[in-house]
């Protein structure tokens, strides 16, 4: 494995330092989501699970419309996964005060249960990482993380679409 570089000028981005952008993201991903994903397995679920259980504890009231543009993922992708879900009784679903059509989605006591236990390390790694890193690195860090995701998805968290 090569070995990381201590700086970049992000003017000059040579391939390699773009491929060891990928590979950190790679690592640290399949770090990040190790303990979550042993959690997940002892109930047979997957990261699927994870994501819903995680967007819907963190918008109560959530509408599944509103889920699936999050996920960006199909109906029927959602379906398995949210009936199963509801069905364990991770997940309780209400309909619309406006619309009786709508389904609104909210955590249940085991539900939350579920999330916190999923993220409590995760959160605990952030934690120690943007800590060791300081202020102006975490700073960086959430420029790049807006720069990799898609323009229209920038604006949940308050930077420009552009």
């Amino acid at each position: 494995m090569v070995e990381p570089k201590t700086t970049a000028n992000p003017l000059f981005l040579r391939d390699e330092d773009l491929r060891q952008a990928i590979e950190l993201l790679f690592f640290a991903y399949r770090d990040f989501t190790a303990r979550a994903d042993a959690l997940l397995a002892r109930r047979h679920f997957g990261r699927a699970h994870h994501r819903v259980i995680y967007f819907v504890g963190r918008h109560p009231g959530l509408s599944v419309s509103h889920l699936l543009a999050i996920l960006n993922i199909t109906k029927q992708s959602l379906s398995r996964v949210l009936s199963q879900l509801v069905r364990e009784g991770y997940i309780a679903q209400k309909q619309g005060d406006s619309d009786r059509r709508q389904r609104l989605l909210n955590l249940t006591e085991k539900g939350v249960a579920l999330e916190r236990d999923l993220s409590a390390e995760q959160r605990v790694r952030i934690a120690a990482a943007y800590k060791e890193a300081g202020g102006i690195a975490v700073e960086g860090f959430r420029k790049v993380m807006l720069g990799v995701m898609d323009a229209d998805v920038r604006g949940r968290f308050g930077a420009p679409n552009g």
